[in-house]
């Protein structure tokens, strides 16, 4: 084991230092390829010119320095990297905050895995971005994290610079049967949807006051008065006036068409915008409430049936409220998920018959709207991030497969490097295997050693003289 340990850390030494190299500024060329621009429809035979980690031009027989990498993408069609508008990826079990019902302090940047195996597949899958939320048990959440999926780096490059920063909502079954009816301790509030709502206007009727007099101590800051002392920093409600002032998005986990428009209710009685309704399995029944109120929507293609308040999710939703105006996108909320995005935004030409472009918006342009990063990524146009995947065919097809991958112009996931690996990851393996350290005793190996007596990490004199440090 300890030997499998090692490798394990050789190889992802190996990655970020790969990080560090000339290969995230290298001059790169895709040729005669079929590009799905996404913004300005299908361009044959068409050249994309990647430089410096930005699509720098897009063209018929364009021109490349001499030393600029040469990709044949003949017979084959560039997209967009896929961006997935509701993920968990990275953050393994720190998802849900569930002993408050607000918990808008707790941020999920903090605790980023960036050798989640979950980030490597998703490349396989041409996902390049997406956005990290915390979990729906409580009715106001922590903050989210829009991160591009960059394997191999250190967690400190994942996040987005400029993009703007996000909280998650909650509604429903998932923040009322979360209150933990523990024997011995008080059950937490709301055990309702009504209690849900109130939860939510008591948590912004306390940020609208804490803002007040923040108000109040600036201006009398400005006014040179003497004597002033600011008000107490409280970490629960200052992203709570961000979003009253516009500076942070609201994505709000919610399932029923009466929830949804209470919520979008109660945004417009205390004065902000919901951005994204994440789920949103009845929006077909108020979409034309949603597309009035400016929310946007981002759903799955067809999961449903899970639990009671699910049951009436239809394959026609994204559709229908795409048709009325709502700027949709189909989601993972699942690591295994988020490797098909391209197929769950296929289904939708199925269901609902929207063309294949809109289709493509699903799971690129329109994604990217609702995380505010629609100037960098999104699209083929020349100045955005190269945020590119090959396909080895069209992205909507179930026959396709990802050629290769790039993030920030920066190659990530190459299938031809990977299957090359193969063998000698198989013999590795094999190797580990064999090793007497990992034999069980039934298989020749011997018993494991017992472990040695606890050495303490550190000593503490007041300890050591009241005998705090022994033990029986």
């Amino acid at each position: 084991m300890k030997t499998l340990m090692i490798i394990v850390c050789l190889i992802f030494l190996a990655n970020v230092a790969g990080a560090q190299s000339p290969d995230r500024t290298k001059t790169r060329i895709i040729r005669n390829a079929t590009v799905l621009t996404v913004s300005h429809g299908t361009l044959v035979n068409t050249d994309v010119l990647i430089r410096n980690g930005k699509i720098a031009a897009v063209g018929q027989n364009l021109k490349a320095p001499d030393d600029a990498q040469v990709i044949d993408a003949t017979g084959k069609f560039v997209s967009p990297g896929i961006i997935d508008a509701h993920s968990h990826t990275m953050m393994d079990g720190s998802v849900n905050e569930c002993t408050k019902s607000v918990t808008s302090m707790a941020r999920t940047q903090d605790i980023l895995n960036p050798t989640a195996i979950g980030i490597y597949r998703e490349l396989a899958g041409g996902t390049t971005a997406a956005l990290l939320l915390h979990g729906s048990c409580n009715a106001i959440g922590g903050l989210s994290t829009t991160v591009k999926l960059k394997w191999g780096h250190p967690a400190a490059d994942f996040p987005i610079p400029g993009a703007t920063p996000g909280i998650k909502f909650a509604l429903g079954e998932n923040p009322k049967r979360t209150n933990f009816n523990i024997p011995g301790l008080q059950p937490r509030y709301p055990a309702t949807r009504m209690g849900v709502e109130e939860t939510i206007r008591d948590a912004f009727a306390r940020a609208r006051d804490y803002k007040r007099d923040w108000d109040d101590y600036r201006a009398g800051v400005a006014r040179d008065e003497k004597n002033l002392i600011p008000p107490r920093r409280d970490l629960e409600l200052e992203p709570l006036v961000e979003v009253l002032e516009g500076k942070r998005f609201v994505h709000s986990h919610c399932y029923r068409a009466d929830e949804i428009l209470m919520l979008m209710n109660l945004a417009d009685e205390l004065g902000f915008k919901v951005r994204t309704l994440q789920h949103v399995l009845e929006g077909y029944k108020v979409a034309s409430e949603i597309a009035r109120h400016g929310a946007m929507a981002s759903a799955f293609a067809d999961f449903w049936g899970y639990k009671m308040e699910a049951y009436d999710a239809i394959p026609y939703d994204v559709a229908i409220m795409t048709r009325h105006g709502v700027v949709s996108s189909v989601n993972s909320d699942s690591d295994e998920r988020a490797r098909r995005l391209n197929i769950e935004a296929a289904k939708m030409v199925r269901y609902g018959g929207l063309t294949e472009d809109e289709a493509l918006k699903l799971v690129t342009l329109n994604p990217a709207m609702q995380l505010g990063i629609e100037n960098r990524v999104g699209t083929i146009d020349v100045g955005k991030d190269a945020d590119v995947v090959v396909w080895s065919a069209h992205p909507l097809s179930v026959y396709t497969h990802v050629e290769q991958t790039f993030v920030d112009g920066e190659l990530l996931f190459d299938r031809q490097a990977d299957i090359a690996r193969r063998a000698q990851l198989e013999a590795e393996r094999k190797t580990l295997e064999a090793a007497e350290s990992n034999k069980s005793p039934a298989q020749g190996g011997t018993p494991p050693r017992a472990p040695s007596a606890i050495r303490r990490a550190y000593t503490h004199d007041d300890d050591i003289q009241d005998g705090e440090d022994r033990r029986p």
